[in-house]
């Protein structure tokens, strides 16, 4: 453990803070966040946040945003195979069997979660994301349930740039990946503009039945019909297919850790019963933006989502077909002055109703054969939100906010039960209250403290697993956090240090089980003790400049510490009080290292150091520390005075580890371990407009 931080802080970690080469002498750009509505710098928000530009993400590979989640500290994002994801904010994947659960997640103002929680993070391109804004922590105060935290992504097509840009780009790689990406933002009139992107990948992946493919096209369309009234359209379609290898034991996994799970005397195999996933889905939605007058603004947008979702299993078929609409509306009001006291006042509501058809049929090798059970559910969540912050003296920042919770589901059997009506299933309103504040200790230097409620009822997906069970008694996680922090950046920004400390006490936490035959199932493990520390780190050594050999010189890092234990958790006459908590690694260093050189030549390396994981609530199996190192070196030329041409080439674990990255925990029979690509590499042009 000495041994990698040591090592992970001579490579310091990349963060937003990373601008393009130019000729600046005193000052680099403020970083900013637009967390609670406007924009605002980082180094006096009242939460702990993560940043994620449009800079760092040009710095990774291009074809997946799990590097780049990964370079903030307390986000933990896995890969079991490609295009299929999980992520965490400050805690277990123990709920996530691929995607995400106990965070909310927006696409500028429309929810990516939808009413029965669950978030298809998945169907995102990387080349179609500006900006990613992470809010580690509960924060339902605008954002409804959630013990996680809060992920906002800005589309591209948001920024307010004047001049009409494009971008093609065209990669590939080992294990058969290939990857296109065409990107545009045009503005044909002063009063609208739009961003169009539109994407194709596939890979074959390093292990047997692990083959992606994924077609995404986005778009966001903007009218200013007034100076101070913007209607934006928002519009995703992604077909995503991808298959599943699934976990295998430790004795395989160190035999041919390329094998899909193989067939046992009970079940089949992954490769024989053709395990994957298709995904279709539609997401649109319209922004209203109006500035009242100097001090009122309103927001409203109204959204609907559908997906087409197959997958066939190891014992079963399913098939899914969900819908969701919903609308979001607040109003902003400030005012007051900024040097003495000012002030700012929120309200508004969401609204979120779903309905999901769950068939499962037998699967017969891929092909589907006959019903095993069908299901209709529906979900209704919404929720009231308020919230007042003041500012004295662009010093002291106060914050109190408060959110009322509502979430209900509906199901009915319809095979082999043949149920004429719905059964309703209500949870109690909840209260998420958040107080915050921020003080500007000296204009370098703010201190935070914030005390906020978490709330995150189970989801679809968790209440009809796949062993197709409608599970009424599974409750909703709820608990309290207590947090305090620090920032502190240098006068002229050429450094930047984040840091803090949590305490999270969760009730009620929701596990992740498997039955035999790798059907999932969740239940409520009790409660669990959440204690970490979070450190950042950046610094410029060399500012960005137009002369030299070096150019420039960014070094950072940053340091996640975990102590998670399971709190009163027995499971029959099993006691797992006290126990670590499946799936989190104790400490996680992430690190990086980007030089700049005449030329237009720039290289990049990204270190990341795991420790070991629990896999198992009994604390009876872990899966290996491990060293991941990625590289990326890139050259800029100018074809002519509007057109520029980009060569990379980058490689991928290029220490060689054998790791498994998206561990199946839980897993029954011990098949805990999906082996992640060995060295690889990857290469490709871009040209932009």
């Amino acid at each position: 453990m000495i041994r990698a931080i040591v090592f992970s802080f001579t490579l310091l970690s990349l963060r937003s803070f990373a601008q393009p080469v130019q000729d600046t002498t005193t000052h680099l750009e403020e970083v900013t966040v637009r967390a609670y509505f406007v924009e605002q710098p980082l180094l006096r928000l009242t939460t702990s946040a993560g940043v994620v530009g449009r800079s760092t993400l040009e710095h990774q590979s291009g074809h997946t945003l799990l590097p780049a989640f990964n370079t903030m500290p307390g986000v933990r994002m896995e890969e079991r195979s490609p295009g299929s994801y999980r992520l965490s904010l400050r805690g277990s994947l123990l709920r996530s069997p691929f995607g995400v659960r106990n965070v909310k997640v927006y696409l500028d103002e429309i929810p990516l979660t939808d009413a029965g929680g669950n978030t298809y993070l998945n169907l995102l391109d990387a080349d179609g994301v500006d900006r990613i804004a992470v809010l580690k922590g509960p924060d339902g105060s605008l954002f409804g349930a959630n013990s996680g935290g809060v992920v906002l992504i800005r589309p591209v097509g948001m920024s307010n740039e004047a001049d009409n840009s494009a971008s093609l780009r065209m990669n590939g790689g080992s294990f058969g990946l290939f990857q296109e990406q065409l990107t545009t933002q045009l503005n044909p009139s002063p009063t609208y503009r739009f961003g169009f992107s539109q994407a194709y990948q596939r890979a074959d992946g390093y292990r047997q039945n692990s083959e992606m493919k994924r077609a995404a096209f986005q778009t966001v369309q903007r009218w200013n019909y007034t100076p101070a009234n913007e209607l934006r359209l928002i519009a995703l379609y992604s077909d995503l297919r991808y298959r599943t290898p699934g976990g295998l034991t430790k004795a395989q996994y160190v035999d041919d850790p390329r094998l899909a799970r193989p067939a046992t005397p009970a079940t089949p195999g992954a490769l024989e019963q053709q395990a994957g996933i298709v995904n279709k889905t539609l997401i649109g939605g319209l922004v209203h933006d109006a500035q009242l007058n100097g001090k009122l603004k309103h927001v409203a947008s109204v959204f609907g989502t559908h997906t087409d979702f197959s997958n066939p299993f190891i014992t079963n078929y399913e098939i899914r077909d969900e819908y969701n609409v919903g609308f979001r509306t607040y109003v902003d009001y400030a005012d007051g002055d900024p040097n003495a006291f000012s002030w700012r006042f929120n309200a508004g509501l969401e609204w979120q109703y779903g309905g999901t058809d769950i068939s499962n049929y037998d699967n017969h090798g891929g092909s589907q054969g006959d019903e095993q059970a069908i299901d209709a559910l529906k979900s209704l969540q919404h929720f009231y939100f308020v919230r007042l912050s003041a500012d004295v003296a662009s010093r002291l920042t106060m914050e109190a906010a408060l959110s009322l919770n509502y979430y209900r589901y509906r199901y009915k059997s319809i095979f082999p039960g043949n149920e004429s009506a719905f059964t309703d299933r209500d949870f109690d309103a909840e209260w998420m209250p958040r107080v915050a504040l921020s003080y500007l200790f000296m204009p370098q230097l703010s201190g935070r403290l914030s005390l906020s409620r978490g709330y995150s009822p189970p989801t679809i997906a968790e209440i009809r697993p796949s062993d197709n069970m409608v599970n009424t008694a599974l409750a909703a996680e709820t608990g309290w956090n207590y947090e305090a922090g620090f920032r502190w950046q240098t006068a002229n920004r050429r450094a930047f240090v984040d840091g803090s400390v949590f305490y999270y006490r969760m009730e009620d936490a929701i596990i992740r089980q498997l039955r035999e035959s790798g059907a999932e199932f969740f239940d409520n493990a009790g409660g669990v003790n959440q204690r970490g520390v979070e450190l950042s780190a950046v610094v410029w050594a060399v500012e960005p400049r137009m002369h030299g050999v070096l150019q420039g010189l960014q070094v950072g890092s940053n340091l996640t510490l975990s102590k998670f234990r399971f709190g009163d958790y027995r499971v029959g006459d099993d006691d797992f009080t006290g126990n670590k908590l499946t799936g989190v690694p104790a400490s996680t260093v992430v690190s990086s290292l980007l030089a700049q050189f005449p030329g237009g030549i720039s290289g990049y390396i990204l270190h990341n150091y795991t420790a070991s994981i629990p896999l198992d609530d009994a604390n009876t199996a872990f899966a290996d520390s491990y060293h991941l190192l990625q590289a990326k070196i890139s050259w800029d030329t100018a074809l002519n005075k509007q057109l520029k041409l980009q060569i990379f080439a980058g490689g991928d674990n290029l220490l060689n580890q054998k790791y498994s990255l998206g561990n199946d925990i839980n897993a029954f029979g011990g098949r805990f371990f999906n082996a992640a690509a060995t060295r690889n590499f990857y290469g490709g042009i871009a040209l932009r407009y």
